[in-house]
């Protein structure tokens, strides 16, 4: 009977019991997924996190527990106490627990639901702003429980890898000192300090530093980060990530650790072996065959440069940008796709304008070899009979071609080359192809700015023969920074660091940060140099992206158990939201 209070003590989750049960007393808990009322005997699917199970209750049974399952309704909170029983020829192939069903002997009802906003199930075709705002329902769903709990798997397996290679995992404040290079920081006013601020942690890097300069050696953190960044697609202000440094450690050792973590995860939470080690290339070679420094290798479409073939040709947009310093002519080989319409180039030409492309051009190899295109005209005999050669083209293959500065060839052919194989069928999901991109450049020029700024962060070591060009050739500087890329996907980032003083205080003046700036902002790390400091490096590894790859869903937000929205929202919360007047002037602020 319904007593509102629970009487019941639960033996076991509704998604373990198997043929090998049957005949024992049971007794489980959890949300009424569907009731059906056959006449005689009324059946419910029991939901709780390990799965489903059928229960049917029959007045032979138990009168009292069948006369309250007439109540029943979707989502009501209950528990069930009754014997495991086979379905006979009654299998359900689609539940684990398929072959077996609980004939009820007792029942008690806890909370009442209201008419859930949309049906807990997977493959609804609810908005995600509607499931976003339900969160708490969203989260009853199978797929999201799986994701999550996969979640948690990962996230122990690295705890273990991690601890038992000698790191202790020891925390970082969430409070710190805003120096904003990079991303924007999330700032939280001092009542105690009014006019002061703190910021929220883009990551842990300079605690982890210091760890390693106070002598622990080994560290790692499932840490907690959080950046103002753009909107951008599959980005989230807050973020969690692997975080672990090294001490006395190259490049090889922090690779090592990483491809142990992450080979063990696909291992054990897919089943699948990762070959290790794992292919390595430079950025240089990724952004001259991939347009990308993330490169996707499972599938060809590689960026050519044909600029060498076109600096005297008629085709005047060619000539120029083969001309040009900092400018080239490449393309890709559109080959084995199939037919592409004149829409479909269209598409791609809109698609390329995205990425700054001013437009694309192309050519289609007809059966006879020869070229059909709007250019083909502009082109001698020799240009076109290179081309062909040097791009391999066949019959029925179509090129596609951006004239325009090396950055922005790179750019829109690179995702114009990932775009093309995800709608053509080109990629294969069942296949994983981690690498190593490694020796990318120390610094990037900000033409807006006109000054140098540090492509990882101002702490990564340039590369030892690089050292002499800090001053005279900085752009030039390679950098001990690597990145592991999975199918396209940057899922992790790290770099040797500076522990040399005087190596860190040139770099800060690469980059315009003066001793004076310097001290300001970085003086404790400049104070913890002064007293001796171990090499050391490290890396972080993206816990949301990971999860998103191994769970195969299209959106971030599905492995995240309270995701904001593109726009930074939290619809569940209504937040970011006013705060009232009284706590402004607690905090000495106003809105202007």
């Amino acid at each position: 009977m319904s007593t509102g209070i629970q009487t019941f003590r639960r033996t076991h989750m509704c998604g373990n019991l198997r043929r090998e049960h049957c005949g024992n007393a049971v007794v489980l808990m959890g949300w009424v997924d569907n009731r059906r009322d056959h006449g005689g005997c009324v059946f419910i699917d029991l939901r709780a996190r390990e799965g489903i199970v059928q229960v049917v209750f029959d007045p032979s049974d138990d009168a009292a527990a069948h006369a309250l399952a007439g109540d029943l309704r979707s989502e009501w909170v209950v528990g069930i106490r009754g014997v495991v029983r086979s379905r006979g020829g009654n299998i359900n192939p689609r539940l684990a627990t398929g072959d077996i069903e609980i004939a009820a002997t007792g029942i008690e009802i806890y909370a009442k639901s209201e008419t859930p906003p949309f049906q807990i199930s997977d493959g609804i075709e609810t908005s995600e702003e509607v499931r976003l705002k339900y969160r708490f329902l969203d989260l009853r769903r199978g797929t999201l429980q799986r994701n999550l709990i996969l979640r948690h798997r990962f996230n122990q397996l690295a705890r273990k890898t991690l601890s038992d290679r000698g790191f202790l995992e020891l925390e970082t404040p969430f409070l710190i000192k805003s120096t904003p290079e990079g991303a924007r920081d999330y700032v939280v006013p001092s009542r105690v300090h009014q006019g002061q601020f703190f910021a929220l942690p883009q990551s842990p890097q300079l605690f982890k530093q210091l760890f390693m300069m106070a002598g622990y050696d080994r560290y790692f953190q499932l840490a907690r980060c959080f950046r103002d960044e753009d909107l951008r697609a599959e980005r989230q202000p807050e973020f969690t990530q692997v975080d672990l440094e090294m001490s006395f450690c190259n490049e090889q050792d922090v690779q090592d650790v990483t491809e142990e973590i992450l080979a063990r995860a696909w291992k054990e939470l897919l089943n699948i072996t990762v070959p290790t080690p794992f292919e390595r290339i430079t950025y240089d070679e990724s952004m001259r065959r991939f347009g990308v420094d993330a490169p996707d290798l499972r599938y060809g479409l590689e960026l050519i440069d044909v600029s060498d073939l076109v600096k005297t040709s008629g085709f005047k947009v060619f000539a120029d940008a083969a001309n040009k310093p900092g400018f080239a002519v490449k393309a890709i080989n559109i080959t084995g796709v199939g037919e592409l319409s004149r829409k479909d180039l269209d598409d791609y030409t809109d698609f390329v304008k995205i990425y700054g492309a001013k437009g694309m051009a192309w050519v289609r190899i007809k059966e006879d070899g020869e070229w059909q295109s709007p250019i083909a005209k502009f082109l001698t005999d020799a240009e076109r009979i290179a081309m062909t050669e040097r791009l391999a083209l066949a019959p029925g293959d179509v090129a596609v071609f951006i004239a325009d500065t090396q950055s922005v060839c790179h750019a829109s052919l690179g995702n114009l080359r990932k775009h093309v194989a995800k709608t053509r069928g080109l990629v294969d999901d069942n296949v994983y192809r981690f690498c190593w991109v490694t020796d990318f450049p120390l610094l990037e020029w900000n033409g807006e700015q006109q000054r140098f700024f540090a492509a990882h962060h101002p702490f990564t070591s340039p590369a030892a023969s690089d050292l002499h060009k800090l001053e005279s050739d900085p752009g030039a500087v390679k950098a001990r920074a690597y990145d592991v890329a999975l199918n396209g996907i940057e899922i992790g980032g790290g770099s040797i660091r500076i522990h040399d003083l005087d190596v860190q205080r040139r770099v800060f003046g690469a980059i315009g940060i003066g001793d004076v700036e310097a001290q300001a902002k970085f003086g404790f790390l400049l104070d913890a140099l002064r007293y001796g400091a171990p090499p050391h490096g490290g890396l972080a590894l993206g816990i949301d992206r990971i999860l998103m790859l191994i769970c195969k869903t299209p959106s971030i937000r599905d492995v995240i158990a309270f995701p904001k929205t593109q726009k930074q929202t939290d619809l569940m919360l209504d937040a970011p939201s006013p705060i009232d007047i009284a706590q402004m002037l607690e905090l000495g602020l106003r809105i202007k």
